[in-house]
């Protein structure tokens, strides 16, 4: 086969940045493929096999963008983006360029979905009105949830935005708690602000918050609501027992859209059993415009090793069980 040739020009990026000290970072991307890769001024030039040719641009996107995302990168950033890709069966895994990824512009940079799993999230979330997304942490399950609901309401296809955890996790209860009810909330809707405060200015925010476009509140508190025109998200539903589960999904009203995220393996009622999520994930999941999207440790894209504390969790999960 023909070797192709592809030249990637870097503007305003410093060269040693991406490439590295002594060219550390170039040495790790040429150990992992066939290809010869050399650099040039400001220009990257690739020479090889189409297919990895491909693969290798792909890296070198993906490192740039967290070059402009973090300001700085380094040996474990291009280590985890080459796992990223070689633990995928393609290298379209990683797609942090495409346009057509773009779930909503925040403050610094666009909000995307940046892998094969993520891209498939938002695909089922727009064709669909209830979505259940399960999963481990880190694998963005509610940070796009939380960007595509501000995208919908951007676009005027809801007028309302309705972010709930349940209330009771690990044990503790609200009513045992001290303080009023925003300190009581705090602590546990931290994600859902986190994740907003990413997404819009400050002032615009409070401003949502104060007219109730924007409401964040415990799963308890929906009950006897009808919530028409609003995109609705239930966080940590592995904790929602089957009855909060039915009661929070039949809050939907016309023109209404909903998100449901959960950790199955991170449920801390006292039974599993009782888990609205395992139940829904059961009886649910042939009904029209429902679906479903599962993620895995490999689908993690926080530090490279928030996978493998995964799955030595996991295997102490499954040797337990396997015990009793």
């Amino acid at each position: 086969m023909d070797l192709h040739e592809k030249r990637i020009k870097l503007e305003d990026i410093d060269m040693l940045s991406i490439l590295g000290y002594n060219d550390e970072y170039l040495h790790l991307i040429e150990n992992k493929f066939e290809s010869i890769i050399t650099a040039r001024g400001n220009t990257i030039i690739l020479r090889g096999k189409p297919q990895e040719i491909k693969t290798i641009e792909t890296v070198f996107n993906e490192i740039i963008y967290i070059l402009k995302r973090n300001g700085s990168l380094n040996a474990k950033d291009v280590s985890t983006v080459l796992e990223l890709i070689q633990s995928s069966a393609q290298a379209s895994q990683l797609q942090t360029t495409s346009d057509n990824n773009i779930v909503y512009y925040g403050i610094k940079e666009p909000i995307r979905a940046r892998t094969k799993k993520q891209i498939d999230y938002y695909k089922k979330v727009l064709e669909n009105d209830l979505v259940f997304a399960i999963g481990p942490a880190g694998t963005g399950k509610t940070y796009l949830a939380v960007a595509m609901a501000l995208s919908a309401l951007k676009k005027n296809e809801v007028s309302k935005i309705i972010l709930s955890r349940p209330a009771v996790e690990a044990g503790e209860s609200l009513g045992f708690l001290p303080g009023d009810l925003k300190e009581k909330l705090d602590p546990y809707i931290k994600p859902l602000t986190d994740a907003l405060f990413d997404m819009i200015p400050p002032d615009k925010l409070k401003s949502y918050m104060e007219k109730n476009i924007i409401e964040i509140i415990p799963l308890a508190y929906m009950r006897g609501r009808t919530l028409s025109n609003s995109f609705i998200i239930l966080d940590e539903a592995q904790n929602a027992t089957i009855t909060q589960m039915k009661m929070f999904l039949t809050r939907m009203g016309h023109n209404s859209k909903a998100i449901v995220t959960g950790d199955i393996t991170q449920i801390d009622l006292l039974s599993k059993k009782d888990s609205g999520l395992i139940n829904a994930r059961n009886i649910l999941k042939n009904i029209p415009s429902i679906d479903f999207i599962y993620f895995d440790n490999k689908d993690v894209v926080r530090h490279k090793l928030v996978a493998d504390i995964i799955k030595a969790y996991e295997r102490e999960a499954k040797e337990k069980e396997e015990k009793k």
